[in-house]
């Protein structure tokens, strides 16, 4: 049986995971500074530590017996573009001393194979219907905030001690991802759950506030989706950093009208002003797709195995 440790185990992706892996046969200890919000853990073992702290991330790799076949790093602080454009001194602190700290003891205690998650935030801004940007294309680099110039150095320091210590490092830029047992409220969450809230929380017929003019252009990947290609990535050859994201791209108006659709509503839109980001995200999926990767759920399947969820939450059911 092989075993993972899987790093943000009490957050969205990283819970999906933990019940990916377990599907796949691992014994799997999760570990993160909270339980899961939403949902239980299914790690055969969960462990309550701050990774910030040296310390922390010691307990977290000590195995008895040996050493983790596999690490999956996804603890972070993060959250949707709001929580990203206010808190930038606290993301930029706080996740770089996660992974100074994590990658460094994971190397020095052998373990074979490293997965870091990055996000396509490493990546410039964009105008709609430019070309698609491969992994290369990062450099020079220019990212939009300073989510993005985090994970771009972090990147790089997982892969220097990848080449000193012989450990097989893997990196996927995670695209926009979104599905149930989310951050829904609160100010971290990203756009497909805010929406999502707003949609289930207004009348049929009433008016919700969108950040920006609606016409910036993103892809969301559904949770599944994402964490197959990390599964796949994690069993690969691939080295250097992997694009996973639906090619499906649409406007933050359009998103609006898919929730709605779904719920069964008729819903205005107010612009207002707000964080919006890049203006457009447009990016090569074809080395995760050169695994057999593909997204299985387009935007509209997606939501509809979410926004059940959320209305319930916000009902309160």
């Amino acid at each position: 049986m092989k075993s993972a440790l899987v790093c943000g185990a009490g957050g969205f992706i990283g819970g999906h995971l933990v019940g990916k892996l377990k599907r796949e046969g691992y014994w799997v200890r999760g570990v993160d500074i909270k339980e899961h919000e939403f949902a239980p853990t299914q790690a055969d073992e969960f462990c309550l530590l701050d990774l910030r702290e040296e310390a922390g991330c010691q307990a977290a790799l000590a195995l008895d017996g040996g050493t983790f076949d596999e690490v999956y790093q996804l603890a972070a602080d993060m959250g949707g573009m709001g929580f990203i454009h206010s808190a930038e001194c606290e993301i930029m602190h706080n996740s770089v001393l996660i992974n100074v700290h994590m990658t460094h003891h994971a190397a020095r205690m052998n373990v074979p194979r490293y997965f870091f998650s990055s996000s396509v935030c490493v990546y410039r801004d964009m105008q709609p219907g430019e070309p698609e940007l491969t992994e290369a294309d990062v450099i020079p680099a220019n990212p939009d905030n300073e989510y993005g110039w985090e994970k771009l150095y972090s990147e790089r320091m997982a892969l220097a001690y990848g080449r000193r210590y012989g450990m097989k490092v893997r990196i996927a830029r995670f695209q926009n991802c979104f599905g149930p047992f989310g951050t829904w409220r609160g100010g971290r969450e990203k756009a497909p759950a805010a929406i999502c809230r707003k949609v289930a929380e207004v009348e049929d017929g009433g008016t919700i506030e969108v950040w920006g003019d609606g016409s910036a252009i993103r892809s969301y990947t559904y949770v599944d989706d994402m964490v197959e290609g990390i599964y796949l990535l994690m069993q690969s050859d691939l080295e250097g950093a992997v694009n996973i994201g639906n090619p499906q791209y649409v406007s933050v108006n359009e998103l609006v009208t898919t929730i709605a659709q779904v719920a069964g509503k008729t819903i205005h839109i107010k612009h207002v002003d707000g964080p919006v980001g890049v203006q457009s995200r447009n990016f090569s999926n074809a080395r995760i797709c050169s695994l057999g990767w593909q997204a299985n759920f387009d935007l509209e399947a997606g939501i509809r195995q979410t926004y059940p969820w959320i209305e319930a939450q916000a009902r309160g059911i």
